[in-house]
């Protein structure tokens, strides 16, 4: 199975947000390559909130280029299987963390945002991954900082994207 077979087939089976779903089925019908970068109507990115439930917590990332604290996620890449071993991926190597596993059930979101040209859109499959106990968090090149934040303190300082995500994250765990 391809990258893009495994995306077509988590689209079809994610139950939650229809009309964007099945936005993000039609862009990759029309755009055999909306899975990758190059593809300047917009394309697949994955990413994923890690989450420490033991203690109320989630990691997030200053990122670089946007100044803001964003769940982990990126771009697939060649080589990808899935679209949950992409979220997996990004959010071990901006976290540094050895051992994350995704939280079961497939994507917890989907968020379609604007970002500057060639490319026009990201069509973000939102995921969470669950942090193990001993976990020790790492910035990486593309974060300005990495932090743990409180449940209750992810609305202060994330945008509405993130927070839907820790709520769709909580009523899943």
């Amino acid at each position: 199975m391809t990258l893009y077979d495994d995306a077509v087939l988590v689209l079809k089976g994610y139950e939650g947000q229809p009309e964007l779903r099945d936005l993000y089925l039609a862009h990759l019908a029309e755009h055999p390559g909306g899975l990758y970068k190059p593809c300047s109507a917009g394309h697949l990115t994955g990413s994923a909130l890690v989450v420490d439930p033991s203690r109320g917590r989630v990691l997030l990332t200053l990122h670089k280029k946007l100044n803001m604290w964003l769940q982990m996620g990126g771009h697939c890449e060649e080589g990808d299987a899935t679209l949950g071993a992409v979220a997996l991926r990004e959010a071990t190597e901006e976290s540094g963390m050895a051992g994350l596993s995704l939280l079961p059930g497939g994507p917890v979101r989907l968020d379609r945002h604007p970002i500057p040209a060639p490319c026009h859109w990201h069509l973000d499959v939102q995921y969470a991954a669950l942090a193990p106990a001993d976990a020790v968090e790492r910035i990486s090149e593309e974060s300005l900082d990495l932090r743990w934040f409180a449940y209750d303190e992810v609305a202060a300082v994330a945008d509405t994207s993130v927070v839907r995500l820790l709520e769709g994250t909580l009523a899943r765990l």
